[in-house]
């Protein structure tokens, strides 16, 4: 789940991190109303899931009343990148000396948490990293082990930042890095961490994604995933438990496992067609379901074939068979569907979809076939 920069900013505070004062509103009014509280200057900044606010007009300095409704009203509705605005945050403008960038992530190919930090912030880490990789000073963390203070401050001299800055740096990535560990945060981002001309550090953006998986540990995670953006399809699949990405394609894709259904996707691309989307029901594929899946696919225009593909092992294959059966009665289906069924209780699974046999419904024993033989019926 992707936090707005408030949410961020909110999240970041609760761990101490400096952040400026601010609020969130939704209406021209409040937006002017909060500045007059809050005292001038204030900053008007667009709160979407996208970057680029600034370039597109979304981040505004306020000396005033006036100025306030007047970027208010120009950014609530301003349209950045697809993304519409519906909130602004209203903070206390900060003077800046420098900017900095700073971020834990996780390397899945070296099993750590990846903490970078550069004295170049301000702008898009991956300009840095393109232009100027030497910029970024970059520290792997064992989980076990931690983040120690000794290990923060050797960061912090490696990334050369001003040697003013060094103490609030080293305080506020150490904090960072426990948002980030007992937040379950598949990112927690900086950019910029400012130096004020004051000697304070300070965080001046928050960009933080959580790992979704992690939200029964939890609470007010659901106020949170109710600002998410999804599209209808996306909104209908998570309504349903299910985990999706919408594509542009016209083969509708379903397999167990979030693995086997990016094989999917990849082998439709391979064979010559465009998947229509990533949809992954888990371990289950029982007839609840696989209807709910096969009435998310059903409801693209787009999606001319659909592409099943099932691994069985604790869910034997005849058990998916019979759902796929049972599904089919339930949920009226346009699109053509193509199956491909391995692993435990194949042959029998296969056998019950045979009985069921037509136009509408083959059964391809191999995973290519199955790919080649969707991708035909989507022409």
């Amino acid at each position: 789940m992707d936090l707005l920069e408030y949410q961020g900013k909110q999240f970041f505070a609760t761990y101490d991190i400096p952040v400026s004062e601010g609020e969130a509103v939704t209406t021209v009014e409040d937006a002017v109303a909060a500045a007059d509280r809050i005292g001038y200057p204030v900053v008007v900044k667009a709160q979407v899931h996208v970057g680029g606010r600034g370039k597109a007009g979304g981040v505004k300095l306020a000396a005033n009343t006036a100025e306030a409704r007047e970027h208010a009203e120009f950014i609530l509705g301003l349209d950045i990148k697809g993304h519409i605005v519906k909130t602004v945050w209203i903070e206390s403008a900060s003077d800046i000396a420098e900017e900095y960038y700073a971020s834990f992530t996780l390397d899945r190919a070296a099993k750590k948490h990846l903490g970078m930090l550069s004295a170049e912030g301000g702008v898009e880490i991956e300009s840095v990293a393109e232009t100027n990789p030497d910029a970024i000073a970059k520290i792997w963390i064992d989980p076990v082990d931690g983040l120690s203070e000794e290990t923060a401050r050797s960061w912090v001299e490696a990334a050369n930042l001003n040697p003013a800055a060094n103490d609030g740096a080293v305080d506020i990535l150490l904090k960072l890095y426990r948002a980030y560990t007992e937040g379950d945060c598949d990112l927690c981002e900086i950019n910029p961490l400012i130096l004020k001309p004051t000697g304070e550090v300070h965080a001046l953006d928050a960009k933080v994604t959580f790992d979704g998986n992690a939200e029964f540990r939890h609470e007010g995670w659901d106020v949170i995933d109710a600002t998410q953006i999804r599209d209808e399809r996306e909104q209908a699949a998570h309504d349903k438990g299910l985990q999706y990405v919408g594509l542009d394609g016209s083969v509708g894709v379903i397999a167990n496992g979030a693995g086997l259904a990016m094989s999917t996707v990849d082998i439709v691309n391979q064979v010559g067609g465009s998947p229509a989307n990533f949809l992954d029901i888990g371990g289950g594929a029982n007839a609840e379901v696989m209807a709910g899946a096969l009435e998310v696919i059903n409801n693209d225009p787009n999606v001319k074939s659909i592409f099943i593909n099932i691994f069985g092992g604790i869910t034997k294959g005849d058990e998916v068979a019979n759902g796929i059966v049972t599904a089919l009665g339930r949920v009226q289906i346009d699109a053509p569907i193509v199956i491909r069924i391995d692993g435990t209780n194949a042959e029998q699974g296969r056998a019950i979809l045979a009985e069921h046999a037509s136009d509408k419904l083959q059964s391809k024993s191999t995973m290519i076939e199955a790919a080649k033989t969707a991708v035909e019926l989507a022409k």
